[in-house]
């Protein structure tokens, strides 16, 4: 029996464009010269499901140390911290981040999201394409990540 988890499509929706828009606030914090760290915290603790159990993150660029499970593992690949490899991802900056190709599907008391990434870094026209999958939870009332993995598709 399908129950839905009380998610909806356009949460769905709204999750994927306030990640979008979190990953380039950090990016444009960065470039201004504010408190870029704190606003990366801010938006780990707004989308991962850190606080309320484990959570699986393969990010993007990680080839050394590929998994980021750790708040302080995801901060690090976000703006840059002791993971040597990590230049921060957010901190780039990206100045537009597309989704296409999005496909979900609620069931039971699973929401999975995958879909394709195109980001376009700032003041640079090549862009870079991502496969991403979410497997998300909701935790009072809020959409989290459980289980992020994204690729750079060549």
């Amino acid at each position: 029996m399908t129950k839905h988890n009380e998610i909806s499509p356009v949460e769905v929706e709204d999750f994927l464009n306030s990640w979008k828009d979190g990953v380039i606030a950090i990016g444009i914090a960065y470039q201004e010269g504010s408190d870029y760290r704190e606003k990366a915290r801010t938006f780990i603790a707004t989308h991962y499901a850190f606080d309320i159990g484990d959570v699986l993150f393969k990010p993007t660029f990680a080839n050394d140390v590929v998994f980021r499970n750790n708040f302080d593992d995801a901060l690090s690949y976000f703006v840059s911290g002791d993971i040597s490899e990590d230049s921060g991802f957010a901190i780039r900056p990206w100045e537009a981040i597309k989704a296409s190709e999005v496909n979900f599907m609620l069931e039971d008391d699973l929401c999975a999201v995958m879909g394709v990434l195109d980001l376009k870094p700032l003041n640079f026209e090549k862009k870079t394409k991502i496969a991403f999958t979410f497997i998300l939870v909701k935790d009072n009332g809020s959409l989290k990540i459980k289980i992020h993995h994204s690729s750079e598709i060549k």
